[in-house]
C-alpha cells in the first residue's frame, strides 16, 4: 500500500492555512472525515475554526499557544513541549486510517523553530498508509521535507496590506 498523499503550502506570503481549509472544504463537500490539527495557533475565534464547526465531518484541534518567543524566552519550552504532543496526537490519527484528509497545519514553521523533529515527521509520512492525503502548512519548509510531498505551493508575498498600514481584517485574515 503507497503511502498518503501528501501536499505542502509553504512560503512568506498569504494563503498557506487558507489554502488548505479550501481543501477541508473540498473534502467535506464529498462527505469526507477530516481533521486540521493546529501546531502553532490558538485563536478560537478565527472564521475558518468558526465555519468549521458547522460541518459535522470536520474536526479541528487548535493544540498551539500562538506566537513562538524566542529560544532563550522562558516560555518557549511550553511551546516546545504542546508541539511535541501535537506531533504525538497527529502520529496517532494519522496512523488510525479515520480520516480521509488530515491538515498539520503550521507544522513547517514548528520544525523549522525547533519545537519538533523533522525525522520524526517524515517518519510519520512514510508510516500514512491509511489516510488518503496529509496536507502541512507554514514557513519554512526545508528542502528534504519538500521532497517527501507530492504537490508543494510556494506562496509568494508581492504586497501585503499590513506594510500599508491596513489592519487584520475579520474574514480576510481570521
Amino acid at each position: 500500500m503507497m503511502s498518503a498523499r501528501t501536499l505542502i503550502f509553504t512560503g512568506e506570503g498569504k494563503g498557506k492555512t487558507t489554502a488548505a481549509f479550501g481543501m477541508v472544504l473540498r473534502a467535506a463537500g464529498h462527505n469526507q472525515a477530516v481533521l486540521v490539527v493546529q501546531f502553532l495557533k490558538s485563536n478560537s475565534k478565527s472564521g475558518e475554526l468558526l465555519a468549521c464547526a458547522r460541518l459535522p465531518q470536520v474536526e479541528v484541534v487548535q493544540m498551539g499557544r500562538g506566537f513562538v518567543p524566542p529560544e532563550d524566552h522562558p516560555a518557549f519550552a511550553d511551546h516546545r513541549e504542546t508541539a511535541r504532543e501535537a506531533l504525538a496526537f497527529a502520529s496517532e490519527v494519522v496512523l488510525s486510517g479515520k480520516y480521509d484528509l488530515i491538515v498539520l497545519d503550521e507544522i513547517c514553521g514548528a520544525i523549522a523553530r525547533d519545537l519538533i523533529d523533522e525525522e520524526a515527521v517524515i517518519e510519520l509520512l512514510s508510516a500514512s498508509k491509511r489516510t488518503s492525503c496529509i496536507v502541512m502548512t507554514g514557513r519554512h519548509a526545508s528542502a528534504r521535507l519538500m521532497e517527501q510531498a507530492d504537490t508543494v505551493t510556494e506562496m509568494k508575498c508581492i504586497a501585503h496590506g499590513y506594510s500599508q498600514g491596513i489592519a487584520a481584517q475579520k474574514g480576510v485574515e481570521f
